[in-house]
């Protein structure tokens, strides 16, 4: 299983803080099937995390991973 949370509006905007799911071979995988359960994400701007590092490109997820949706931030 995988843990996938969402942070900020995209708590509010999924409806929920934190999913359950199974595996997924890779994050572009991952997105594609959180945009079919959340459409909110459609439209919104958000940061992958995965174990607590950001990605930015398709990586592999490991059974027993987090993954983190979280809005953009700025530090300041």
């Amino acid at each position: 299983m995988i843990e996938v949370m969402f942070f900020g509006q995209l708590t509010d905007g999924t409806g929920v803080s934190s999913v359950m799911i199974e595996e997924v071979a890779n994050t572009d995988m991952l997105i594609n099937l959180m945009k079919q359960h959340y459409p909110f994400l459609e439209s919104s701007t958000y940061m992958v995390a995965l174990n607590n590092t950001m990605v930015t490109e398709n990586t592999i997820i490991r059974p027993g991973s987090k993954v983190a949706f979280m809005p953009p931030f700025s530090g300041g």
